[in-house]
């Protein structure tokens, strides 16, 4: 049998499932122990002491038969006062049984009562402390009352208060204990979110043997992860580096050449200055700057400003909702950058989007261009990718490189690049999709 279904309706928290595995089972046992205690104590006890009540009653009724009139009642009785049963003759029947809708003892002992004594025609159980029969005797009609107590037992109410009371004690006090144990999980996982999103919080390893294990070998995991981007940074910064000085001494020798033999020359020097760039772009571009508070619709105004101002035709066609959210504001304006120089290389414009919601921020880059079939989006988004049968190489080429570092940069912030077709243009359509 399946449970899926169940799964609707659990709690996703952490700290909401484990409140529910330790009052779930408490709240069980009681009902538990309730409908046992009740069928054992209110049925069976209350049965027993009916039946004793039953035996006084007998005696009653019988006197009140043998007495030989209503006023003679109390003379027949007097020797039963040590059974503390009171007898009022000619009282009024009431119209109706009285029960108060707490009063479970009453369901039991009532109709027990009733069917030892045919003559008993209305039962008053208003005040739960008495026991109020009015009867139909052969000297008329007779109420007959005794203690309550005389017929059913007090103590499942101080059982009942005791059960509550010690069931929420124990449960607050196990959840303020498994809370600590928790505690360590939840910053573990805040950790982790963290550094998924770029930032690096402090984080130590505490808690129980298997969550100190866990967070230490994220420790570890983290700190392999930092020195491999670390080095991988200064060794390529170092590559660019170092060949940006046999390059700059090209280009000095290349100036002395006559015209036609120097400009195909350059040509090649400018190509690999221009492929160094880019690759120390790609290095830096997920894990460059600090994550600070940012206006996302600001900057990406911004970054439209400055693609005008180069001579592209890029504008910003939609830009909604308000507020700031943590960016590596370098690394965003890197990867919008890119975005639009490929929208206007392979297309003719290009228009950019910005929606901030409670939940995410989405920027969207939308072009004019050929666009990427589906089965190639995926590919398209690797480093040194060129997808040359779906993009136009004439009008510029690149070194594949444009795309990885947006999804680098989406990725680095915990968010995605999915590229679709744009409705609107009819080109590629990019959306940088970041949680907020």
């Amino acid at each position: 049998m399946s449970f899926k279904w169940l799964k609707r309706y659990m709690p996703r928290g952490l700290y909401q499932r484990a409140a529910l595995i330790l009052i779930l089972p408490v709240v069980v046992v009681q009902l538990v122990v309730s409908v046992v205690f009740a069928q054992r104590h209110f049925t069976e006890v209350t049965a027993q002491m009916t039946d004793a009540m039953i035996g006084d009653l007998t005696l009653v009724f019988k006197r009140i038969a043998q007495a030989p009139d209503a006023d003679g009642v109390p003379a027949a009785l007097a020797d039963l006062a040590a059974l503390e049963i009171d007898v009022e003759m000619g009282a009024e029947i009431p119209p109706r049984d009285t029960r108060l809708w707490y009063d479970f003892t009453g369901t039991v002992f009532g109709p027990r009562l009733q069917a030892a004594f045919p003559q008993i025609e209305r039962l008053l159980l208003a005040d739960d402390t008495v026991v109020e029969l009015f009867a139909q005797t052969q000297n008329g009609p007779a109420k007959i009352s005794f203690d309550r107590r005389r017929i059913s037992a007090t103590a499942p109410h101080q059982l009942y208060v005791n059960m509550i009371f010690f069931g929420v004690l124990t449960t607050v006090i196990a959840y303020i204990y498994l809370r600590n144990q928790l505690r360590p999980i939840t910053r573990l996982a805040e950790a982790a979110e963290a550094f998924g999103r770029g930032r690096h919080l402090p984080y130590t390893a505490g808690g129980a043997a298997e969550v100190r294990a866990a967070g230490t070998a994220f420790i570890d995991m983290r700190n392999r992860i930092e020195r491999h981007i670390e080095q991988r940074t200064l060794m390529l910064s170092g590559v660019s580096h170092d060949l940006r000085t046999p390059l700059t001494r090209m280009k000095l020798a290349l100036s002395f050449l006559e015209k036609e033999d120097r400009e195909p020359l350059e040509h090649d020097v400018e190509e690999m200055q221009r492929l160094v760039d880019e690759f120390l772009s790609f290095v830096k571009g997920a894990s460059e700057g600090m994550p600070e508070e940012v206006d996302p619709i600001a900057l990406v105004q911004g970054v439209i400003e400055d693609a005008q101002r180069a001579g592209r035709n890029v504008v910003l066609a939609e830009a909604r909702g308000q507020g700031v959210i943590s960016l590596r504001e370098t690394a965003i304006r890197r990867a919008l950058d890119n975005l639009v120089s490929n929208g206007v290389r392979y297309g003719k414009r290009a228009e950019v989007s910005v929606v901030m919601s409670e939940k995410s921020l989405r920027i969207r880059v939308e072009d004019d261009g050929p666009g990427i079939p589906e089965k190639m989006r995926a590919e398209a988004q690797k480093p040194f990718v060129r997808l040359d049968p779906s993009r136009n190489q004439d009008r510029g080429a690149g070194v594949g490189l444009g795309l990885a570092i947006a999804t680098d940069v989406a990725r680095s912030h915990g968010g995605v690049l999915r590229l679709s077709e744009s409705e609107r243009l009819g080109g590629l359509c990019a959306d940088i999709v970041i949680a907020r």
